[in-house]
This record gives structure tokens, C-alpha cells and sequence, in this order.
């Protein structure tokens, strides 16, 4: 069915909201503003989603799609394709200041700034996830969808991602292809195999991994390793550990957080959800040899590389368990400073409620989904943390993907 809207407001998620009947109708593939015929792709009870497919009356903010894999029915890769860089990060902006004020009751304006390294938009992201066809072909997701778009390059895949070549070759056997460039010059090839399936891997220029399953990787060919630099400090990360994607965000994500956190000599400072120490190494670097870090991570391997990348800092540890349990069972009821890097999924009442009772001066959250960060931004309130000071910064250029890095101090 295919329906004449006005297109309304950004919500997120990289959709437009429009109206048709008294019923939400969320559109993708079109600017606020703009006259569209939209072809409906999903119904429910309370709104529709919906592909805009003809363009009645055009935005002065769109563009002609760089991508020819992108658009209606086509690549799920990206979501904004169609609109101005200036205009993406507008729309961005839009929807932290909209979750925000109705999630939070925090009425503020949003700047989302440019992370250094992509220009254009294109060629920034260091990781891509591919997905194979049955004859072992790549290519990547469509919207909402398990069907494969098959793809010859993708526009936003780093340079180096792109000279791996996995492409050009069929992985038979395999669910899932990630290609990993590190900014230290190191390729890796991580396979996701089918059950109970054998992959066929070509000969790459690549380590090869194979994806065991709960974050487990077994090196095939080469080490796996990967090695990041940022500034004077090299990270070492194990096949397809958590990195930022953007080849600009780790340094500029740091000099946010320690911006707002100002650490200071002496100051004991927690690093919850810690990776393989970004973060932890900076923070025990300021705090120097009187002060003391502790940094928490689940995930077994990020914390073996952590400790291995904070060998030389003896001021900093880190341990592995889930931050509720971990804090309980280290007995830590103080701190100065608190920096908080969860997964998309945000923190959650129990674990604000346990940052907040260790009472330290400052808190700084660094967030990739504005929806779950004003959620828990909400809760910090009740327990007497405010919303000093806010960033937003354009890390996924091309999708609706935005890096919040947001401090809070004690009322």
C-alpha cells in the first residue's frame, strides 16, 4: 500500500514521523518537510513504518545518495545518505535534544560535532560485519531484514578495510565476515561459521580468526592481534574486541572524558565497563602514582589485553564481573571520579543507584544511544546528580548513530 504523507519531525532510529489516519506513520528515506509517496513495509496496531519512494516535494537538505546500494528495499547499512552532512548532524542533534527532554525533563540545546578523519562522510569505518549469501557471497543487511544486499565496495568502509578484498571472494560456509583495519596497520579477518559448518576461507592479506561463539575467537592464520594507537599510547586488542569504529572517535572521546573529568594527582578513580583500557590508562597517567585506578570489564579478553596494555601504570587494575557484583565484591563504597562507557543498552536503575552511593564529586558518561543515556540521566537526578555538561560528536557518519559524552556533577 502506498500512501501521500508530509513528513513531520526526526525520531530516532533514522526515521521521520508523519501522520496518515491518526496513526504514527515512521518513515525512513525522507527529510522533515518534505511530500512523499510512501510504500508501507510494516503495520501494527498503534503505527507504520513505511519506505518514502517518491519524492513530491524535496528538502532543500537532500542529496543525491552517494551509495548506489543505498535507498528503499536496498543496503540497512546506513540511514541518512540522502541528506547533507550539516543536515545529518542537525537531525542528530534533534534526537538527543528530544530524548533528552521527554525521557529526562532536560531541556537543552545539542551540538553534534565533527570527529576529525572523514570529511566526506565516507571511508571512516575501520570494522565492517558482512553478511554471506548460500553461495558464500558478501554483502551486507538490508533494513529490518535477514536478506542480503550483495555489494561490490562499501562507501563507508575504511580504505584499508576495503584493500582486504573479502569481497572479491566466496566464504562457503560461513553466517557472518568482519574485517577489522587497525590504525597500527593490522588486517583481521574474523569468520562467523554456520552451525555446524566447516568454512572455506581464500588467502588473505589478513590474520584469520574463526568466531567460536560467546566472544570467543580462535586464530586460524597469523596472531589476531590488533594494535591502536592513540596519541603516545599503543593498545593492544584481541580479534574482534570492542575498538571505536571511527578512526577519529578514541582520541577525541578521551579528550572529552578528561576534559570533564579533570582527574587530579591523588584522586582514586573507577572505569566501569573499561574495554581494553582506553580510558584506564589516561585516568591513571593524571592521577599518578598516589592515586589509584580500578577499572571493570565482563568480557574475559578485554581484560587480559587491558592489563596487558596497563603493565607499565602499576596505580591501575582491572577486573573482570559484571559492575554491581564487582564493586560488592572489591567492598568499594568511595570514589573521586566515576567514568561509565556502557553498551547500547545504557547502565540501568541498579547500577545508577550503586555509582550514585559512592558519592563522587563528578560522574562522566560516555553513551552511544541518546535513548538509554536520557533514561538513566533521569535516574542520576533522583539521586542527586545533575546534568552539568553535554557533547555529541558525528562517530558514524551516514547512519543515525550518535557518541554522547555527558558529565554530572553531585547536586
Amino acid at each position: 500500500m502506498d500512501l501521500e504523507l508530509t513528513v513531520g519531525p526526526v525520531a530516532h532510529g533514522g526515521w521521520c514521523v508523519a501522520r496518515h489516519d491518526g496513526r504514527v506513520v515512521f518513515v525512513r528515506h525522507a527529510l522533515p518537510g518534505e511530500r512523499v509517496i510512501a510504500k508501507i513495509t510494516e503495520e501494527t496496531t498503534r503505527f507504520l513504518r513505511a519506505d518514502a519512494v517518491e519524492i513530491l516535494d524535496a528538502s532543500p537538505d537532500r542529496v543525491v545518495p552517494p551509495c548506489p546500494f543505498a535507498g528503499p528495499g536496498r543496503c540497512g547499512g546506513c540511514d541518512w545518505q540522502h541528506a547533507s552532512l550539516p543536515a545529518q548532524r542537525d537531525l542528530k542533534a534533534a534526537v538527543v535534544e528530544e530524548q533528552l527532554q521527554r525521557l529526562a525533563g532536560i531541556t537543552r540545546k545539542v551540538l553534534v560535532e565533527e570527529v576529525p578523519g572523514a570529511p566526506d562522510g565516507l571511508g571512516w569505518r575501520t570494522r565492517v560485519q558482512f553478511a554471506a549469501q548460500p553461495d558464500g557471497t558478501l554483502g551486507l543487511r538490508r533494513h529490518r531484514s535477514h536478506d542480503v544486499e550483495p555489494i561490490d565496495a562499501c562507501l563507508i568502509a575504511h580504505p584499508e578495510v576495503e584493500a582486504v578484498g573479502v569481497l572479491a571472494h566466496t566464504f562457503r560456509g560461513a553466517a557472518g565476515v568482519e574485517v577489522i583495519a587497525s590504525s597500527g596497520g593490522d588486517h583481521a579477518v574474523v569468520v562467523r561459521p554456520k552451525p555446524r559448518r566447516t568454512v572455506a576461507v581464500p588467502a588473505l592479506d589478513a590474520s584469520i580468526l574463526v568466531d567460536q561463539g560467546k566472544g570467543r575467537t580462535e586464530p586460524r592464520h597469523g596472531s589476531g592481534l590488533l594494535h591502536e594507537r592513540v596519541g603516545d599510547r599503543e593498545f593492544q586488542v584481541t580479534g574482534s574486541g570492542f575498538w571505536q569504529v571511527h578512526p577519529g572517535a578514541a582520541e577525541t572521546l578521551l579528550d572529552a572524558v578528561m576534559t570533564y573529568g579533570a582527574p587530579e594527582p591523588g584522586e582514586w578513580a573507577l572505569d566501569l565497563y573499561c574495554g581494553v583500557g582506553l580510558f584506564t590508562a589516561a585516568l591513571a597517567e593524571a592521577v599518578g602514582p598516589d592515586g589509584a585506578v580500578l577499572g571493570i570489564e565482563t568480557d574475559a579478553t578485554a581484560v587480559r589485553d587491558a592489563r596487558r596494555n596497563l603493565r607499565d601504570l602499576p596505580q591501575a587494575q582491572v577486573e573482570r564481573g559484571r559492575v554491581e557484583e564487582a564493586l560488592d565484591r572489591f567492598e568499594i563504597e568511595r570514589a573521586d571520579l566515576v567514568v561509565v562507557d556502557p553498551p547500547r543498552s545504557g547502565l540501568g536503575r541498579e547500577v545508577v543507584d550503586r555509582i550514585a552511593g559512592l558519592r563522587a564529586s563528578r560522574v562522566v558518561y560516555v553513551s552511544c544511544d541518546p535513548a538509554t543515556l536520557a533514561r538513566d540521566l533521569a535516574w542520576f537526578d533522583e539521586r542527586g546528580y545533575a546534568l552539568a555538561d553535554l557533547r555529541a560528536f558525528d562517530a558514524f557518519p551516514m547512519t543515525h548513530h550518535v557518541e554522547c559524552v555527558a558529565l554530572l556533577v553531585a547536586s
